[in-house]
């Protein structure tokens, strides 16, 4: 009956048409009337007495006949028929299901594994990934390594691959410095894409791999806050690095990436060096490390810690250019090109300009301020740390701070201070001052000094 519905109606719908003589006939179907027929305004006057009005509408009226309800009767009755039986067999399948739920689960299980196997085959075919090595080691090796996901998404140049050797007895500690833009963060990526990979049965984007097991990989990536429970970015990065060195073991590879770089300098590159002295020095930990960082004195620790290595990214300068060469060369790099990625970056020449200006300010400030703090003598050349302490002397844990970057931010700030009392006395006409004026400028000028000189003691 429902397969033959829209036939019966074709034909009713003619058959009334040629009993009527009406051309404007036609049989519809709505929810609120169900089957009906409309008539035209200009045929009313053929409607033959059989027919029922049901309603009135804008351009004729509809009605229904003992035939089409009938019909309706029939299609409604056949649909529920229909209902019911989809049902019945669908209870009657869950059941079948449900009696075999447990062999179910089992192939689901073994198809999907086998469907992620297959997927590693047919992307390691694709993209010429090789077979790791994975052993009981502690150490990590890739040659010509590359970023999974970052090869696939470039596409004006070829990705550059890097080589990485970690071993928690030698090369524990990786410190990779260069400007932004050149590649530190998909380097620790890759690596860590890389070691995953290995692990989970995949075979990996390198030339070579051999992996050894890690319990854990912990990363430390970007920069977010959580607005919802009131934390700033500096304080979320803060409670993921204490995670980190509070859960790691030397079974773990921790990723660390621009660690205190949400708050001051001087706070910022005294906990990253403390942060890497932790990993480096606490039996608990001695994980291997990749820390990226664009805070340059971290290079110094490679001459404290034995297990710490300076690596950088290689970069080309050209005039006032740089290129980017993404390439992990063995060493550090105390060059940040901040100004000329600034200027890749489209900002306006102005800035730019300006920007060179204090740079080279500060500079020369930087070289006078360390020429006056030490004066080696004739043909000696002195290094100095973090800290101010001259390489080859006492280490870092039992040297002053009063000494190095930390005195010479005081000192300019005390210099800052005397150089605009200095200007706003040579300003003062003394000519025209009272004695009572004069004494109360003097007092005014002691009690600015204290104050300062205070909040910097």
């Amino acid at each position: 009956m429902s397969d033959g519905g829209r036939k019966w109606l074709l034909n009713y719908e003619l058959e009334q048409k040629t009993k009527t003589g009406i051309k404007a006939l036609r049989v519809e179907y709505n929810r609120v009337l169900g089957y009906y027929i409309q008539v035209g305004k200009n045929y009313l006057n053929l409607v033959p007495d059989s027919y029922v009005l049901k309603s009135e509408v804008t351009n004729g009226k509809r009605y229904i006949t003992p035939e089409l309800k009938d019909f309706e009767s029939k299609i409604l009755n056949a649909k529920e028929q229909i209902n019911d039986l989809e049902y019945k067999l669908f209870c009657e399948v869950r059941e079948k299901v449900h009696s075999q739920i447990a062999k179910i689960l089992i192939n689901a299980e073994k198809i999907a594994e086998l469907d992620c196997y297959t997927t590693f085959a047919e992307v390691s075919r694709e993209n010429n990934y090789v077979r790791p090595t994975v052993n009981n080691s502690l150490k990590i090796s890739i040659t010509q390594g590359r970023h999974p996901v970052v090869e696939k998404l470039l596409s004006d140049h070829p990705f550059i691959p890097n080589d990485v050797k970690m071993d928690n007895a030698t090369d524990q500690l990786l410190i990779i410095t260069g400007p932004n833009m050149s590649g530190k963060s998909t380097f620790l990526r890759q690596v860590a894409l890389i070691t995953l990979m290995a692990q989970i049965g995949s075979f990996v984007p390198a030339e070579k791999a051999t992996i050894g097991i890690v319990d854990r990989i912990f990363t430390r990536i970007g920069a977010s806050d959580d607005i919802s429970k009131g934390l700033s970015t500096f304080l979320v990065e803060m409670n993921e690095t204490a995670n980190i060195l509070n859960n790691a073991t030397k079974r773990s590879l921790i990723i660390l990436d621009e660690i205190g770089r949400g708050t001051s300098t001087f706070d910022g590159v005294s906990i990253a060096w403390a942060v890497a002295e932790y990993i480096h020095n606490s039996k608990t930990l001695g994980s291997k490390t990749l820390f990226a960082t664009h805070y340059h004195q971290l290079i110094d620790l490679e001459s404290y810690l034995p297990r710490v290595k300076n690596y950088h990214i290689e970069v080309k300068r050209k005039e006032d250019q740089i290129l980017f060469l993404y390439k992990i060369m063995p060493g550090g790099t105390d060059k940040s090109y901040g100004i000329q990625v600034a200027k890749l970056s489209g900002m306006p020449p102005p800035v730019i300009n300006r920007a060179k200006e204090i740079l080279q300010f500060l500079e020369q400030q930087s070289s006078k301020e360390n020429a006056h703090a030490q004066k080696p003598a004739k043909g000696v050349v002195i290094q100095t740390d973090l800290f101010g302490q001259v390489a080859g002397n006492k280490p870092l844990a039992e040297t002053s701070l009063s000494s190095g970057i930390f005195a010479k931010s005081l000192r300019s700030e005390k210099d800052r201070i005397n150089e605009e009392i200095a200007e706003e006395l040579l300003e003062i006409d003394i000519n025209q001052l009272t004695p009572l004026e004069a004494l109360n400028k003097l007092h005014e000028v002691k009690e600015r000094l204290k104050e300062s000189y205070e909040r910097m003691s």
